[in-house]
């Protein structure tokens, strides 16, 4: 009796029950779509963001103690400490190696220029292929790191690329102005330790003072510095996690300060400050640091992206619990005279309520399963729209989703259970 009762009900109010599916499921398939979105965005936003630069440097560590001590945060020279060319290779072997996606190394030096005047002089890599021991085989250089640079003329330099002489380098299209030069002309560098004949395969416009700067391959500079073999710095682009609390204490007083459970949780997490220590072990002598601007940076638009993903799914559950409520009362309006006569043949008011419940409950669920599904495609369309990418469907978001939706109708079913408490028989069988 119960079934047939719940059966006829829905077909006979099918175009209401229809309407609660469709309200249900288009609340279920924005709170799906976000859900995903935002238990995927991370890395998404990380992989973004990478476009603008390096989040943490690597620098001698008595270099590092000359600059906090004399307060050197220009980029000028302060000691004669080097790192290893060939210790490169081993920032890809840490623990969260594979979130490091890009590096390159930098050796500078000051120049003197055909006019008379100074220049700084960068070598590094540009596109460089790499062979690891661990089989591993990657391209890391500059050329992804300063993706925002313009190549005005000419082309980016590429040692994987025969074309590109040996001595070839990128200049800034300030000092390129100053000089009166163009792509293809030849332009002399020297230094207190000898000279070298650039050829400039491209100028380019980074839009702040490295546009007075020569970019040229690493052999070159370390040549002119007479530093074979030998880096200044290294630039590392890494995927990190927005930092907490444990994060923060680890970075201010330093991992000894950590329990040993608290130690292995922080080691175990990609934040910038484990990545960096991580990168001091691996590599000999060196410090790394994050750069504070870039790495505070991403975790603030995350934690803003997070809270208005949050925010809509929210704002769309509560729109759809407003309609539900809406067309429910709507529904106990009309069977008002089919509600009033079971209770007067003696029918419980939990009896009743559980027969509307069940009802919308049926309807929900309908309405939820083709939400689901929508909000796939809606994730999908977003994700390739806004970060040319798919989203990956986390397994988590459909029990969360059921919760959410059974919170909803639940929620938006309650006053039409009020006015369905409050309905006396008498009254509504008389009409009034």
């Amino acid at each position: 009796m119960f079934f047939r009762m719940i059966k006829g009900a829905l077909f006979r109010q099918k175009s209401k029950m229809i309407m609660i599916a469709v309200t249900i499921a288009l609340g279920s398939s924005l709170a799906t779509a976000m859900l995903n979105i935002m238990l995927d965005v991370g890395d998404k936003v990380n992989q973004e963001l990478k476009a603008y630069g390096a989040n943490i440097t690597v620098v001698p560590k008595e270099n590092s103690v000359l600059d906090s001590l004399y307060d050197l945060d220009d980029g000028s020279e302060t000691a004669a400490a080097h790192l290893k060319e060939e210790d490169l290779g081993k920032i890809k072997t840490i623990f969260w190696g594979f979130n490091i996606l890009d590096f390159t190394p930098f050796v500078n030096t000051a120049v003197t220029l055909s006019d008379g005047s100074t220049a700084k002089l960068t070598g590094t890599w540009f596109n460089h292929h790499l062979a690891l021991n661990t089989g591993e085989e990657l391209d890391a250089g500059i050329h992804s790191l300063r993706s925002w640079w313009e190549i005005k003329n000419g082309q980016w330099l590429d040692e994987q690329k025969e074309s590109i002489p040996a001595n070839g380098a990128l200049i800034g299209s300030a000092l390129a102005e100053r000089l009166g030069v163009n792509t293809g002309d030849t332009i002399e560098v020297k230094t207190a330790k000898g000279s070298q004949s650039l050829q400039i395969a491209g100028i380019y416009d980074a839009g702040g003072d490295e546009d007075e700067q020569l970019f040229t391959l690493l052999p070159v500079a370390q040549e002119l510095a007479v530093a074979k073999g030998l880096i200044d710095s290294i630039e590392v682009s890494a995927l990190t996690t927005p930092d907490n609390e444990l994060a923060r204490k680890a970075a201010t007083k330093g991992p000894a300060a950590l329990s040993p459970a608290d130690y292995e949780t922080w080691y175990c997490t990609a934040y910038v400050s484990s990545i960096c220590y991580q990168i001091q072990e691996a590599i000999p002598d060196s410090v790394a640091s994050a750069v504070r601007q870039v790495a505070e940076s991403e975790g603030t638009i995350l934690d803003k992206t997070q809270l208005l993903m949050i925010l809509i799914t929210i704002l769309s559950l509560f729109g759809s619990a407003l309609g539900i409520s809406n067309l429910v009362t709507a529904s106990v309006m009309e069977r008002s005279n089919e509600i009033g006569l079971l209770k007067a043949i003696g029918a419980r008011d939990y009896r009743i309520s559980g027969i509307v419940l069940t009802e919308i409950m049926i309807t929900a669920v309908v309405g939820g399963v083709a939400g689901y599904f929508m909000g796939y495609g809606f994730a999908q369309i977003i994700g390739h729209t806004v970060f040319a990418s798919s989203i990956e469907m986390k397994p988590m978001v459909i029990p969360l989703v059921a919760v959410l939706i059974v919170i909803v109708t639940l929620a938006g079913s309650i006053p039409a259970i009020r006015m369905l408490l409050r309905l006396r028989p008498a009254e509504v069988l008389h009409g009034r």
